[in-house]
């Protein structure tokens, strides 16, 4: 197996902003926006060079207060990536679900990211062909019927999801539960992550981020263990970012992905400038190498966020 070196993304914290568009009353609205275009010429699809639409994301996020520390929210999140596109299904609904907040604790249902969907250090803008961004997303990462817990008590981070399997209703799915745990020791961040997929398939990882401050790295490990085929499939995450400049990220990533039939080796190597009066501005490029069928990706784009 050969090790390639790679790059990642993001230094930059990202920050996190949102347009108010109402606040009074004991009702907060606001709006997020995450729109991004690349100029891409994706050898695994087209030696020609396209424009693609990868994130055109518009959330809305209400709030009441109900007092005595207890809050009662809701979101809804549509992306427009396919609508861009021209495709007949048009826009999406990302995200749908309400939910109940008391002090760091929250408990929410609908359609939304699994608790598995927190695991993870990869930091690509665009997978490397034959890869996923590790076994969690390979099994499943969302869902329809998703009720789910999170907690955050500053040492500890503890998210708990299930799928429920509605095989019949109005939105079919599988089941699945996911835990996700993770904690912070000074500059360290360690994680680990469980999943119950459908009774045939457990998924379990580990990750650990190092802030040494002019550098930041980070691994991941995450093991499938499919019950109905006898064999395993793991995927594992190299990545190193570091500042250029104050302005100026670069990123190295490394992902191998092993299912016992076939191994696949890939890097990918982005650089990533925000504009200083406007950190939510930002300008890209990355390059991606795989040993799946040789294929090789050039990407240049911008990213808006609000």
């Amino acid at each position: 197996m050969t090790l390639a070196l790679a790059v990642s993304t993001i230094v930059f914290a990202h920050t996190s902003t949102a347009a108010t568009i109402y606040d009074g009353d004991g009702l907060n609205y606001k709006l997020k926006g995450d729109w991004q275009i690349q100029l891409r010429d994706n050898a695994s699809k087209s030696k020609d060079l396209d424009v693609e639409f990868d994130d055109l994301e518009l959330k809305n996020t209400v709030t009441y207060d109900l007092d005595n520390n207890l809050q009662a929210f809701g979101q809804l999140d549509f992306s427009f990536d396919k609508a861009a596109e021209d495709q007949q299904s048009g826009d999406k609904l990302e995200e749908a679900y309400m939910g109940l907040k008391y002090d760091s604790v929250a408990f929410r249902m609908g359609k939304m990211n699994t608790s598995g969907d927190e695991f993870g250090v990869e930091s690509a803008y665009e997978k490397p062909a034959g890869t996923n961004e590790d076994q969690f997303e390979a099994m499943t990462d969302a869902g329809d019927d998703v009720l789910r817990l999170d907690a955050d008590f500053d040492v500890v981070y503890i998210s708990l999801s299930h799928e429920l399997e509605s095989k019949g209703n109005t939105s079919e799915g599988d089941s699945s539960t996911d835990l996700f745990v993770s904690t912070n020791i000074d500059a360290l961040t360690l994680a680990a992550a469980y999943q119950v997929y459908d009774n045939n398939a457990d998924t379990w990882g580990v990750s650990a981020q190092y802030d040494a401050g002019f550098i930041n790295l980070g691994a991941d490990y995450s093991v499938s263990d499919l019950d109905n085929s006898d064999r395993n499939e793991t995927t594992y995450n190299l990545v190193s970012t570091f500042e250029a400049s104050q302005n100026t990220a670069i990123a190295l990533g490394y992902v191998n992905v092993d299912d016992e039939i076939e191994k696949v080796d890939a890097w990918y190597a982005n650089v990533t400038y925000r504009f200083p009066a406007q950190k939510n501005v930002s300008l890209f490029a990355e390059v991606s190498d795989s040993d799946a069928g040789d294929e090789s990706d050039i990407l240049a784009g911008m990213q808006i966020k609000f």
